[in-house]
């Protein structure tokens, strides 16, 4: 059998296998029995642990064999059904240290661009960061930001707006 040589596209996640959330394995998938070379290695809301390969999760077969999600999404009013279906249904979701969420913005779901320090985030990321520790102090929050890591909590999660060009993050730690 030829692997094939490209993953499928994903609007709200355009970087699965450099983030880590698909990775390359021999491992048949659940829904289609296929090793394609490629497996999904982020999180899966179902009933049963599964393999799933990509493409069984970008046509939404994944999802309605196993009744799965993989990742959870909460969108303000104004974001249609359909995109939060793609977003939690046929879109590769990611790991952080406690539970995930999608970002939303202009009306659409968010790209998912990864994990990010401090140092990474620029001014519209790190307001958004600044909003969510409301209350703290300045210094305290310069400090956290200080101490955000890709790699250790805590994190940021990069987003960009499909619509406009801002980025959104969020955070969190083990």
């Amino acid at each position: 059998m030829r692997l094939p040589t490209r993953l499928p596209s994903f609007p709200y996640h355009p970087g699965p296998l450099e983030m880590g959330s698909v990775v390359p394995s021999g491992k048949a998938c659940a829904r289609c029995g296929s090793a394609r070379g490629f497996i999904y290695a982020g999180p899966v809301y179902a009933v049963e642990k599964v393999s799933l390969c990509p493409w069984c999760i970008k046509d939404g077969s994944a999802a309605a064999a196993f009744d799965a999600t993989f990742t959870d999404a909460f969108a303000p009013d104004g974001v249609p059904h359909a995109v939060v279906d793609v977003i939690c249904r046929r879109t590769p979701g990611f790991s952080g240290w406690q539970q995930e969420r999608w970002l939303f913005h202009c009306g659409d779901g968010a790209e998912f661009l990864g994990r990010a320090g401090g140092d990474e985030l620029n001014t519209a990321a790190l307001n958004a960061v600044r909003a969510e520790l409301l209350g703290w102090s300045d210094d305290a929050i310069s400090a956290y930001v200080a101490a955000l890591s890709r790699d250790d909590p805590p994190t940021a999660y990069l987003f960009r707006c499909r619509v406009c060009p801002t980025h959104l993050a969020y955070t969190d730690s083990a």
